[in-house]
């Protein structure tokens, strides 16, 4: 199966890698894409995006890099759509998470 996560910060990479590495035992055939971090990237598939380039904390800091985070949205919409993985898992990161469930 081709499995596709999203973890926007380092707790979510460490769940994200448990996560690949639970699944790879069970599913010989497991592709990953994947917005995460070093973890993950060390279970194996594609890193797109790592999360210390999303990580905006506090008001000021989101206001000001507005751009880049709704750039990285569209950018995580469309990458999901093209791949077609068999499952999205969205691990954490609520405020970008969400938008993308929806």
């Amino acid at each position: 199966m081709k499995y596709y996560l999203v973890a926007g910060e380092a707790s979510g990479d460490l769940h994200g890698a448990s996560l690949m590495a639970a699944l790879k035992v069970r599913d010989l055939q497991a592709e990953f894409r994947f917005f995460g971090g070093n973890l993950m990237q060390a279970e194996g598939g594609t890193l797109v995006k790592h999360y210390a380039d999303m990580a905006f904390m506090g008001f000021v800091e989101v206001a000001l890099n507005l751009r880049t985070i709704l750039k990285n949205m569209k950018s995580c919409k469309e990458d999901i759509l093209l791949w077609q993985p068999d499952v999205v898992i969205l691990i954490d990161f609520p405020g970008f998470n969400i938008k993308i469930a929806a």
